[in-house]
């Protein structure tokens, strides 16, 4: 999958540039067009030259070398890459990136690129622990960005830990697989709710949930980047989407969620319902502030119509997918709902553990489909999460086609 494929590799200062000569030669070798940028720090480890030699292109280094006086450098390099691979990627230039600083060749380039972003860490097993960088990595991963997680052992300043850069064989082993994952949803409409809804009481009050969306806007983001259609339903919230492939329809009630998912679920091939739904709205609202009284405030509840099993009912040719979250018996009542609800499929997940739940960004699921085939994923980030997901979708889709 990287067969004729444009790679721009790009060098970091540390020890591990080493590792980035046999990276090149492998790409070259596997029939990719590798153009390699070096920063100032990175020549101090190894030269140009060599890079130019195992690549057959002319190696960038500084952002002022015009090597064509009728082209741009860091515009045309940006706009030529399909595929953009940071390796060894430094605390620093995982720093820059994340903060929009462009004051080398490299950094520059990572501004103006539309392409695919690999980023392979590779530093000390503290620094690459430490809040400044997780927090960068974690701005980068939620703008699309993909992390090569580093391996464990032996790093040149004589840790032990985790800091080592993913060797050359797994790094291009990871971007081919991600690459044929990225067409898995090419020409599939994906609908998607995700957020939480907001039920009136008064014009300053109103009842809801901890849902944040992250999920949800997570699994969109996913089937989007894997080539889908994608009508996402939000709830109210602060998340933004960025992939063009993405339809956003803003709802703030339930009733407002019920009408946009079952208008838009006749065309859709896969349905997930991540969003937490209210189960109950206030019977009685006013149209102004309710004013505080001397006694106690009865609230009269009403159920509001139950979305997935109005989905699960009407469902004909669609994959639908059920989200459960729980704090008792989450397995149990999970398939329990998948059996009750005319699922394909539910993601379970304990929102009381430790990791999981609403507003953080990493989550703890267990995917059971409706051949009770179980996969329990462990803590990972939302978006490896959203990920796995979409994986498991793809392959149940498939077995049932086959």
């Amino acid at each position: 999958m990287v067969l004729n494929k444009n790679v721009l590799l790009g060098v970091s200062g540390g020890i591990a540039a080493y590792k980035a000569c046999a990276l090149t030669s492998k790409l070259t070798q596997q029939g990719a067009n590798v153009k390699v940028v070096m920063t100032k720090n990175a020549t101090e480890f190894v030269s140009p030259l060599t890079f130019q030699a195992l690549s057959r292109n002319p190696v960038y280094t500084d952002t002022f070398d015009e090597k064509d006086p009728g082209k741009i450098a860091h515009i045309d390099v940006a706009d030529w890459a399909d595929i953009v691979l940071i390796a060894p990627a430094t605390a620093n230039i995982i720093g820059k990136i994340a903060n929009g600083i462009s004051d080398d060749m490299l950094s520059t380039i990572m501004l103006a690129t539309q392409a695919s972003v690999y980023i392979a860490p590779a530093m000390n097993v503290h620094m690459y622990a430490h809040n400044a960088v997780m927090d960068n990595m974690k701005k980068l991963e939620s703008w699309g960005y993909h992390f090569i997680e580093p391996g464990a052992g032996y790093l040149a300043c004589g840790y032990v830990g985790k800091g080592r850069l993913e060797e050359p064989e797994s790094i291009i082993e990871v971007v081919a697989n991600h690459q044929t994952d990225n067409r898995m949803y090419t020409g599939k409409k994906v609908l998607v709710s995700a957020g939480p809804t907001r039920e009136k009481i008064d014009p300053v009050r109103f009842f809801t949930n901890r849902s944040s969306g992250k999920m949800g806007f997570a699994l969109a983001e996913a089937a989007a980047n894997m080539g889908a259609d994608v009508t996402l339903v939000a709830g109210p919230g602060n998340l933004e989407t960025s992939n063009k492939n993405i339809q956003r329809i803003n709802v703030t009630t339930a009733a407002e969620m019920y009408d946009e998912m079952l208008s838009h679920y006749g065309e859709s091939d896969i349905v997930i319902k991540a969003a937490a739904v209210a189960d109950y709205r206030p019977k009685e609202t006013f149209t102004e502030k309710k004013k505080k009284q001397s006694d106690d405030w009865k609230i009269e509840m009403e159920r509001t119509k139950d979305i997935l099993q109005a989905l699960g009912d009407k469902k004909e040719n669609q994959f639908l997918v059920g989200f459960a979250a729980e704090t008792s018996r989450p397995l149990e009542s999970g398939k329990e709902k998948l059996q009750k609800k005319n699922l394909d499929a539910i993601v379970v997940n304990n929102v009381a553990a430790d990791g999981a739940g609403f507003s953080g960004d990493t989550n703890v699921v267990t995917y059971v489909n409706k051949h009770n085939r179980t996969e329990e994923l462990e803590l990972a980030s939302k978006q490896d999460i959203a990920g796995n997901i979409l994986n498991f979708i793809a392959q149940d889709l498939k077995g049932e086609s086959s």
